[in-house]
């Protein structure tokens, strides 16, 4: 767990001279998780990202692609790529085809690497680092130039600093890209300050800014106490840069006065904290020093007391606060509030032609932003009865919950007494659609099923184990996994989600809600639920993803539930499993895989949750060929007679009704 959750502050390599227009030059940064071979399959992988890459970032809007998890596990790549928002489409796909062949040799066969360009930053590694905040890979470079300040230094200081926040202020939360550049009156020496900031646009607002005044307080301060005239820090997921010469070839966002200097404050020796996370070499770069940071105090001082421009208080955020129940919530959620308006135009007012899918919750309809980005917009209906738990659910969580198997939620409209949930657009819509419909089923081969079990179960590990705070969903089921458009799995619909405390391993509810088919013995008798209820899910989506059949939940479906697992033990113990794994593959599929999956699938839908895996167990299984599988009991719903246990099979089909928990 430790591996996949670094919290990689700053790995500092300081370059003493700054050229003002260092285009070509780079600055590789190299990790220590593994390196690969000439003709290895990691290399395959990482030459095919390079084949398409760059040309899928300088084709985006936003200057940024990813690919994730490119090859078979355990050698999987993932990368990102990202050129500055002032570049064109063509430096953009010229910077990022050199920076694809000059790392490799530049980083010696490092499986983890990046580099550093001043049009583009490419980084790939074998740590899953693109789920956002359950990682935050951020090896950086700090560069300054080589000329100080001579007239005014303090105040200088502190322009750069209000300059540079209120540059960051505007990449976060006023750009889609997540980029601006602004300028600052000085003196006569240097009549103005340039700056640029930027994250990657996956970045939610919060986390782009938040990422940003890290890498700017960490080093601002060497910045200051040198008064040099420029200088940027270089990371994967930010940048920031400022110089007294003009360097940005785009418009500028941000145009601010000089600052007064402030009155002197007593020197502080300051001893920086040790650095955590992965080692870093950083070839042709000078080793990692030590610096003194006199000048920070005014600084810290100047950033504490910055205050990052607030909206006005609108209709939704008062509406908010009657669903939100913490104060983190509300302040992530005041940077998503969208406008009536633009939904209304983005939907065409809620045309049934743009119309997705309906469910409890109400009809979700597709939308277009203007700068033609897509989206997925869920209306609560007026006759709906379980709307305002799931939509106080979803608000609650959004703010803390982060990773590629989840769905984004990018925005909410509380206005004009609508409720609005918007999601990013996931074009291949709900798994159920495809994998139980005769004809799309043959879309999904063997690779592309073995790829949604394993993001499926990483998602599901990230909300039980890694996230903060803990969640249980309580409504997995096939319908509530969307498919990107390369079939990636993603886990949405937490209106049922609970969330538990650090020492909480179960809850029990008075009501039992969720979908039939799906839901545990012991959550169906006693409303026990537990992360082992969402592992019992899991284990059926998994039978369903294998054999193309679902696990019905219809008005006969005690017969059609025990004839499907009835099946599935069936073959298993005669030692068959080849024979129940769906025809629409057309027996293309390992077999060695397609048994060890079954085992998993039948592990997880024990009737006892002492022996269900958690779900950390089962990525483990998954990724490896040498873990050693349990073997499995006949599953619960099927006692000794064959017949399923009194009170296991009830009537509780996909209800979706507010939840009163007693404990």
């Amino acid at each position: 767990m430790a591996d996949r959750h670094l919290l990689l502050l700053l790995s500092v390599a300081i370059v003493a001279r700054l050229a003002p227009n260092a285009a070509g030059e780079p600055w590789p940064a190299c990790g220590d998780t593994g390196s690969f071979a000439a003709g290895s399959s990691y290399l395959a992988s990482l030459q095919s990202i390079a084949a398409t890459l760059p040309g899928n970032a300088s084709a985006s809007p936003d200057l940024f692609a990813t690919a994730a998890d490119v090859g078979a596990i355990p050698e999987q790549v993932s990368a990102l790529a990202l050129c500055r928002g002032d570049a064109d489409a063509r430096s953009c796909r010229s910077c990022l085809a050199q920076a694809f062949r000059a790392l490799p040799d530049a980083c010696a066969g490092s499986k983890d690497a990046t580099i550093f360009y001043d049009t583009c930053t490419l980084h790939y590694s074998n740590i899953h680092f693109l789920t956002d905040d359950s990682s935050w890979p951020n090896p950086s470079l700090l560069e300054k130039n080589s000329i100080s300040v001579t007239s005014e230094p303090a105040r200088f200081n502190l322009v750069v600093a209000a300059l540079l926040n209120a540059t960051a202020d505007y990449a976060a939360n006023n750009s889609s890209r997540r980029y601006a550049a602004g300028e600052a009156g000085f003196n006569r020496e240097y009549p103005k300050v340039y700056s640029m900031a930027q994250c990657t646009p996956d970045l939610t607002p919060a986390r782009c800014r938040s990422c940003l005044a890290d890498i700017i307080a960490g080093s601002i301060g060497f910045f200051a106490s040198l008064s040099a005239i420029g200088g940027r820090t270089l990371a994967i997921r930010c940048t920031f840069r400022y110089e007294t010469a003009p360097f940005i070839s785009g418009p500028l966002m941000v145009s601010l006065g000089g600052t007064p200097a402030p009155a002197p404050a007593p020197r502080v020796n300051v001893t920086p904290a040790a650095a955590r996370g992965r080692k870093y070499s950083v070839p042709a770069m000078v080793p990692l020093v030590l610096l003194p940071i006199l000048a920070a105090i005014n600084l810290v001082a100047c950033l504490c007391l910055w205050r990052r421009r607030r909206r006005p208080v609108t209709e939704g955020k008062q509406t908010y606060e009657s669903y939100s129940t913490g104060a983190e919530g509300m302040e992530s959620l005041e940077s998503m509030l969208m406008d009536i308006s633009a939904l209304r135009s983005a939907t065409g007012d809620f045309a049934e032609s743009n119309k997705l899918g309906e469910g409890g919750f109400g009809a979700v309809y597709k939308g277009t932003l203007p700068d033609g980005s897509e989206i997925a917009v869920k209306r609560l209906s007026d006759s709906s009865t379980q709307g305002g738990e799931e939509l106080k659910n979803e608000l609650d969580l959004v703010a803390k919950l982060k990773h590629k198997n989840l769905v984004s939620l990018v925005g909410v409209c509380l206005e004009q007494q609508e409720r609005l949930l918007v999601y990013e657009f996931v074009p291949n819509r709900s798994l159920d659609l495809i994998l139980f419909d005769t004809v799309k089923r043959e879309q999904l081969d063997w690779e592309k099923r073995y790829r949604i079990i394993n993001g499926i179960a990483r998602g599901l590990q990230y909300l039980h184990e890694d996230s903060h705070p803990r969640v249980v969903h309580r409504d997995l089921k096939a319908s509530n996994i969307l498919l990107d458009a390369n079939m990636n799995p993603k886990i949405s619909d937490f209106g049922l989600a609970r969330i538990f405390g650090r020492d909480q391993t179960q809850g029990v509810t008075s009501n039992v809600v969720g979908t039939h088919g799906y839901m545990a013995p012991e959550y169906v008798m006693r409303g026990n639920y537990s992360v082992k209820s969402d592992v019992f899910s899991f284990g059926v989506m998994v039978l369903e993803i294998l054999t193309g059949r679902k696990n019905e939940g219809s008005s006969n479906s005690r017969h059609q539930s025990q004839g499907l697992m009835a099946m599935i033990w069936e073959h298993w113990t005669a030692g068959r499993v080849a024979e129940i794994i769906d025809p629409a593959m057309n027996g293309v599929f390992s077999e060695d895989d397609a048994r060890k999956c079954v085992q998993i699938g039948l592990l997880c839908v024990q009737g006892n949750p002492v022996d269900r895996p958690v779900m950390s167990s089962v990525v483990m299984m998954l990724g490896s060929d040498t873990v050693s599988l349990q073997v499995p009991s006949k599953p619960e719903f099927f006692g000794r007679n064959g017949g399923a246990k009194p009170g296991i099979i009830a009537s509780h089909a996909a209800l979706t009704v507010s939840v009163q928990d007693e404990s």
